[in-house]
């Protein structure tokens, strides 16, 4: 399952590939990319992931590296 979310106030390019190196490792993530440029989050998710709990783990995530950026959902 593929998902994508528009994301606000990532700073850099840097930022951007900690928060796509952080939600990799989350369970039931197969593969991710914050993208600075577009300002966007793109997921590729196991079956039956359950969004509820997944996404306030990757929120936390990327408010690690930059605790201004925000996912919109």
């Amino acid at each position: 399952m593929k998902k994508s979310y528009k994301m606000k106030d990532v700073d850099c390019a840097n930022c951007a590939a900690e928060m796509t190196e952080g939600i990799k490792k989350l369970p039931g993530v197969i593969d991710a990319n914050v993208n600075f440029l577009t300002q966007k989050l793109s997921m590729e998710l196991e079956e039956g992931v359950d969004l509820g709990e997944l996404m306030p783990k990757v929120v936390k995530t990327c408010k690690k590296v930059d605790p201004e950026c925000e996912v919109l959902m």
